[in-house]
C-alpha cells in the first residue's frame, strides 16, 4: 500500500507499542500536526481487527483510483536498497509484504526473482495475481500466516505504517521470523511525530524516525542503512523514511 494521508489521533508511547490506554496522548506531538485532519476515533479505543478492517474497506472502495494513481510512481531507489544488501546468490525469494495491485511484485519478477505478494485487499490480491503473475497471500496483517525461515528478503514499501502500534512488535516478529538468517529487511514509511489516528476510515501511524528504529531494533534486526525519499530534495520536502535491517545469522 502507498499513501501519504496523515490523520492523527494520538501520540505513540514509544518505545512500548501501545497507545495510552484512555485515547489521550502518551507523547505531546509538535507542531507537526498542525492543518492535518482531525481523525475520527482513537485507535485505543478501538478494536485492533477494526481498524484494520476499515483500511482494508478503503482500498476496496478505492482500488482503481489507487492503481492508477500510484502505478507509475518510482521505486527504483528502494528495491536497490533491498536487493544490494541480500547476501544470498539471486534468484532471491521476496516478500512484498502489502503488495497493493502488484507494481513492485512484478518487478522483483521480471529481474528474476522468485517473488511472493501479501495483501489484505482482496481486490488488491487479486489485482496482482493478474498484473504480476506471481503468488499473493491475502492476509490480514493482524492475522498473518507466514513460514518460518522462507524467504532472503521482505519488502514492505509504505505498507508497515498501516498496522496498529499495539500489534506492530508481533508483526515485526512474524517477518522476523519469515526471514532467513542473514535475510535483510526493507521499510518505507512517512514520517511524523508519533501520531497514529484515521483518515476516511484508513489507519496510519507517523513515526519519527528514532522512534521507528527503536522498534525494529527491540524485533531483533540489525540496522544496515536509512535514507530519505524523495531523493535529492531539502529534509523538509523528504516526507519518506526508508531503512534497511538485517535479521542476524545468530540471534
Amino acid at each position: 500500500m502507498d499513501t501519504t494521508g496523515t490523520g492523527t489521533a494520538t501520540a505513540i508511547a514509544a518505545g512500548t507499542g501501545v497507545a495510552d490506554a484512555s485515547g489521550a496522548a502518551a507523547l505531546t506531538p509538535d507542531d507537526g500536526t498542525r492543518g492535518k485532519p482531525e481523525a475520527e476515533a482513537a485507535p485505543a479505543a478501538q478494536p485492533l481487527r477494526a481498524i484494520s478492517a476499515a483500511t482494508l474497506a478503503y482500498y476496496e472502495r478505492n482500488a482503481e483510483a489507487f492503481w492508477h494513481g500510484t502505478r507509475e510512481h518510482d521505486v527504483a531507489q528502494n528495491i536497490a536498497a533491498l536487493l544490494k544488501h541480500i547476501a544470498a546468490p539471486p534468484p532471491c525469494s521476496i516478500l512484498d509484504f502489502g503488495c497493493g495491485p502488484g507494481r513492485d511484485l512484478k518487478t522483483f519478477s521480471a529481474l528474476g526473482h522468485r517473488a511472493v505478494g501479501v495483501e489484505g485487499s482482496p481486490r488488491f490480491a487479486a489485482m496482482a495475481r493478474e498484473y504480476s503473475a506471481c503468488p499473493v497471500w491475502e492476509q490480514d496483517f493482524l492475522a498473518l500466516d507466514l513460514p518460518a525461515a522462507r524467504f532472503d528478503g521482505v519488502f514492505a514499501n509504505a505498507a508497515l505504517f498501516h498496522v496498529p502500534v499495539a500489534a506492530l512488535p508481533s508483526v515485526l516478529a512474524q517477518l522476523h521470523a519469515t526471514l532467513k538468517a542473514g535475510g535483510v529487511l526493507f521499510s518505507s514509511n512517512p514520517r511524523g511525530n508519533d501520531e497514529e489516528g484515521s483518515q476516511a476510515g484508513r489507519y496510519g501511524a507517523y513515526y519519527r524516525p528514532q522512534t521507528w528504529c527503536r522498534y525494529l531494533v527491540a524485533a531483533g534486526f540489525v540496522e544496515i542503512e536509512h535514507f530519505y525519499r524523495p531523493a535529492g530534495l531539502p529534509r523538509a520536502q523528504q516526507p519518506w523514511f526508508a531503512s534497511v535491517w538485517r535479521k542476524p545469522v545468530r540471534d
